[in-house]
């Protein structure tokens, strides 16, 4: 059974909502800074770091993007953006979702991707079993 986690925006976060080209580049940035670490440190850190390649299967450009991993022990992790509509207003995430062929390596760079992104938009983060983590400034 596939499993999914969930970056919602919220009142304080530091952008109201995200796109799939911004999520994208925020996903270039973290591994621009990997590569950079590697460099620091001297060895292939990018490659360890983010071991995926983007993907966009045709006539869906705009419902999402899968990370397809460039190594045995990871398969893929699927990206999208998407909002909840209520009554008094409209709220937007992310949606990290974990196929069913995935691995515990996938699982686990999924968690670190969505803490990164959480905190770097300072949004709510729901991750894959259920437990939430705050990012955003609450009063």
């Amino acid at each position: 059974m596939s499993q999914r986690a969930i970056i919602a925006f919220k009142d304080g976060s530091a952008v109201p909502s995200a796109t799939l080209e911004d999520l994208k580049q925020q996903l270039l940035c973290y591994q621009e800074q990997a590569r950079l670490t590697g460099t620091q440190l001297g060895w292939d850190y990018a490659e360890a770091a983010f071991p995926y390649t983007f993907e966009t299967k045709p006539g869906q450009e705009q419902v999402g993007f899968l990370l397809r991993g460039n190594h045995p022990l990871y398969r893929s992790i699927l990206f999208g953006v998407g909002t909840h509509d209520t009554e008094d207003n409209v709220s937007h995430y992310v949606e990290v979702v974990l196929p069913d062929t995935s691995t515990q390596g996938d699982s686990n760079k999924g968690n670190e991707l969505c803490k990164y992104l959480a905190r770097t938009w300072k949004a709510e983060l729901t991750l894959f079993n259920g437990r939430k983590m705050y990012f955003n400034p609450r009063k």
